[in-house]
C-alpha cells in the first residue's frame, strides 16, 4: 500500500471517530436542554397558579373575618379561585401523575359547602369547626402542591446533573479512544516512515564524508521504496563521478604544477590567513630558500614586516597606493633586486580566497637603468654647454646678418633657430627626467588648491584652444580639499597633458578638466574627444623614450616625466582610452 493511502485512511478514521463523539455529545446536550426547559416551564406554571390561589384564599379569609361581609367581592374572589383551579386541573391533565389541583378543587367545594352551611362564617373558622377544618384542608392542599413543584424542580436538576456526567463520560471516552488511536497511528507511521528516513539520513552523512558504499533500508511504503532505490542509484552515480573528478583534479593539478614550474617569474601562493601555500622552483631559487617554508607568514618568511600590512590590504579588497619598492636580498654573497606584485584571488561570487605574489628579478634591469640614467645625465650636461654656446653664437650672427623676409636664407635661419630651441628643450627634459629617476629632484610642498591649479592651466592654453576652436570645460565636484604638493611640478604635469590633448583634439572639439574627491585621494582627469590610443599601445604609454599613440613627435619623455612627478607626490597615474572615442589621463593624489 502507498504511504499516502495509509496516511489518508488513518487520518480519516481518526476524524470519523472524533466527529461521531462530537455529534453524540451535541445531540445529548440538545435533548437535555429541551427536557430541562419543558420541566422548568411546567413547574413555573404550577408555582404561579399556587401563588395566585393562596393569595386569593387569603383575600377570601379576610372578607370572611369581616363582619360586614362584602358578598359581591367574596363571590368574585370565589369565581376567580375556581377559574384558577380549573386552569390547574387542565395543567394536571397535561402532566400525568400529578392531580394536586383536582384534589384542591374537591376540597374547595367542601369548603364552599361548609361556608354555605355556616350561619356565622367569621365565628366558624376554628380548627374544630367544619368551616375551619375545610379551610385548613384546602390550604394544606395548596401548600402540598407547592412542595411537589419544588420537589420536581430538585429532581429535574439531579437528573440533568446525572445526564451531564453521563455525556461528559461518553465524550471523555470518545476523546480517550481518539487519543489512543492517534498515538497508535502516529507510532505506526513514525516506525514505518521514520526508520527508513533516518537510515537514509545516515547514508547521506556517509556519502557526504566520501563513503559511497552504503546500506539502504527496505521500506513497506511504495514511495519510500522508490526513494531508497533512487538514492542508491544516486550514490552509485556520485561514486563514479567522484572517481572521475579525482582523476580530473589530479590531472589539473599536474598541469597547473607544470605551468607554475615552467614560468620564468617566481610565484608565491598565499591563503586567506596570509600564510604561504605554495611556491614554484623559480621563486625558491630567487629567494635562496633550501626549504619551502610553507605555512609561515609572508613577512616572516621574507623578513619584511611591511609586506604583512600590504598583504592585509590586498586581502581586504584594497589596492596598493603606489608601485612597491624592490626587495633587496643578499643571496650567496650576491645582492639581488626583486620587483613584486600582490594580486587577490577571488571566487566567482566575489569573496577573496587568497593572494598571489609574483617576483621578477630586476637586478640587471635596475643596473642598466642606473647606467642609462647616469649616461643621460652626463651626456645632457656635456651637451648643454656647447648647445648653449651655439645658440648664443647663432643669436649674435642673426643680429649682424640681414636677409630679406621672403628669402630662402631667412627661412633657413628661422629653421635653425627653431631646431636649436627644440634641441635645448630636449636636453632640459633629459636633465629633468634624470633628476627624478636618480632621486635628485626634491619637492617644495605647500598647500595647493585644486581649482586654482586647473584655472591656471586653462589660462595658459586658452589661446591655443581658441586657435583650434576647442572648448575647455572645468568641472569641480565639491568638496575639494587642499593638498600638500609642489605647484610648479604639478603645473608641468598639467602643461604636458593639456599640450597633448590640444594637439590630438580635432578642430571644434572639446577638452574636459574634472576634479573630485574619492576616499583619501583627489582624482584629476583631462579628457579629450580625439582619435584615442590603440589598446596594445596603452601599456607602454608612460615608458621613457617610447612614442606610441596618435601622433608621434618629441623624445617620448613627456608622459614618463608626468608619471615620475605624480609618483614623487605619492600618487599614481593612469590612462583610459578607446580608439575613435577620445582619451582620458587621470592622476590620483593623496589628500
Amino acid at each position: 500500500m502507498k504511504l499516502r493511502t495509509r496516511l489518508f485512511l488513518s487520518i480519516s478514521a481518526l476524524i470519523t471517530v472524533a466527529l461521531f463523539g462530537l455529534l453524540l455529545g451535541l445531540v445529548s446536550v440538545l435533548q437535555m436542554a429541551n427536557a430541562q426547559q419543558a420541566l422548568v416551564r411546567e413547574n413555573s406554571v404550577t408555582l404561579d397558579l399556587g401563588l395566585k390561589l393562596r393569595q386569593n384564599l387569603g383575600e377570601q379569609l379576610t372578607l370572611l373575618l369581616d363582619d360586614s361581609q362584602d358578598k359581591p367581592a367574596l363571590e368574585g374572589l370565589q369565581r376567580q379561585f375556581q377559574q384558577l383551579l380549573d386552569e390547574g386541573i387542565n395543567h394536571d391533565d397535561d402532566s400525568p401523575g400529578d392531580q394536586g389541583f383536582a384534589k384542591a378543587s374537591i376540597d374547595y367545594q367542601a369548603f364552599l359547602q361548609a361556608y354555605r352551611s355556616s350561619s356565622s362564617p367569621s365565628k366558624s373558622l376554628g380548627a374544630d369547626q367544619p368551616l375551619g377544618h375545610a379551610f385548613n384542608v384546602l390550604r394544606a392542599d395548596l401548600v402540598e402542591s407547592h412542595k411537589r413543584a419544588l420537589q420536581h424542580i430538585n429532581e429535574s436538576e439531579q437528573k440533568a446533573h446525572d445526564r451531564a456526567l453521563l455525556i461528559g463520560g461518553l465524550l471523555g471516552l470518545v476523546g480517550l479512544t481518539v487519543l489512543i488511536l492517534g498515538f497508535v497511528t502516529a507510532h505506526g507511521i513514525a516506525r514505518r516512515v521514520g526508520q527508513p528516513i533516518e537510515a537514509l539520513a545516515k547514508a547521506a552523512d556517509q556519502i557526504g564524508q566520501g563513503n559511497f558504499e552504503v546500506t539502504l533500508p527496505v521500506a513497506h511504503a511504495l514511495e519510500l521504496n522508490q526513494l531508497t532505490r533512487r538514492f542508491g542509484l544516486m550514490a552509485e552515480a556520485l561514486r563514479k563521478h567522484q572517481a572521475t573528478n579525482i582523476d580530473e583534479v589530479l590531472a589539473g593539478q599536474q598541469r597547473l604544477q607544470a605551468v607554475l614550474d615552467s614560468i620564468d617569474d617566481g610565484l608565491l601562493i598565499i591563503d586567506r590567513q596570509g600564510h604561504l601555500e605554495h611556491l614554484n622552483p623559480v621563486a625558491q631559487r630567487q629567494l635562496g630558500w633550501e626549504d619551502a617554508r610553507l605555512g609561515t607568514g609572508l613577512g616572516d618568511a621574507l623578513q619584511r614586516p611591511e609586506l604583512d600590512e600590504q598583504l592585509r590590504l590586498v586581502l581586504r579588497g584594497g589596492t596598493l597606493d603606489r608601485v612597491p619598492d624592490d626587495l633587496s636580498l643578499e643571496i650567496d654573497e650576491e645582492s639581488r633586486l626583486l620587483s613584486y606584485s600582490l594580486t587577490p584571488v577571488c571566487h566567482p561570487q566575489g569573496q577573496i580566497l587568497g593572494a598571489v605574489m609574483v617576483l621578477h628579478d630586476v637586478t640587471e634591469q635596475r643596473a642598466f637603468e642606473r647606467v642609462r640614467s647616469e649616461f643621460v645625465l652626463r651626456a645632457s650636461h656635456e651637451l648643454r654647454t656647447p648647445v648653449t654656446g651655439m645658440h648664443m653664437a647663432f643669436g649674435l650672427l642673426r643680429e649682424r646678418l640681414s636677409f630679406a623676409p621672403d628669402s630662402r636664407e631667412a627661412d633657413l635661419s628661422d629653421t635653425i633657430g627653431e631646431e636649436m630651441q627644440r634641441l635645448n628643450q630636449l636636453i632640459n627634459d633629459l636633465l629633468n627626467f634624470s633628476r627624478y629617476q636618480s632621486g635628485l629632484q626634491k619637492l617644495e610642498l605647500t598647500p595647493c588648491a585644486i581649482d586654482e591649479l586647473l584655472g591656471r592651466a586653462c589660462e595658459r592654453f586658452a589661446a591655443a584652444a581658441n586657435d583650434k576652436q576647442i572648448e575647455l570645460q572645468v568641472e569641480l565636484t565639491a568638496p575639494l580639499p587642499r593638498i600638500q604638493a609642489d605647484p610648479a611640478q604639478l603645473d608641468r604635469v598639467m602643461d604636458n597633458l593639456l599640450d597633448n590633448a590640444v594637439r590630438h583634439t580635432p578642430t571644434a572639439g572639446r577638452i574636459r578638466l574634472h576634479a573630485r574627491r574619492h576616499a583619501e585621494r583627489v582624482i584629476i582627469s583631462i579628457e579629450d574627444n580625439g582619435e584615442g590610443i590603440a589598446y596594445g599601445q596603452q601599456g607602454r604609454i608612460f615608458e621613457p623614450f617610447v612614442q606610441v599613440g596618435r601622433k608621434k613627435g618629441g623624445a617620448g619623455l613627456g608622459l614618463a616625466l608626468c608619471k615620475e612627478i605624480v609618483q614623487l607626490h605619492g600618487g599614481r597615474m593612469g590612462v583610459y582610452s578607446r580608439p575613435g572615442q577620445g582619451t582620458q589621463f587621470y592622476m590620483a593624489l593623496p589628500v
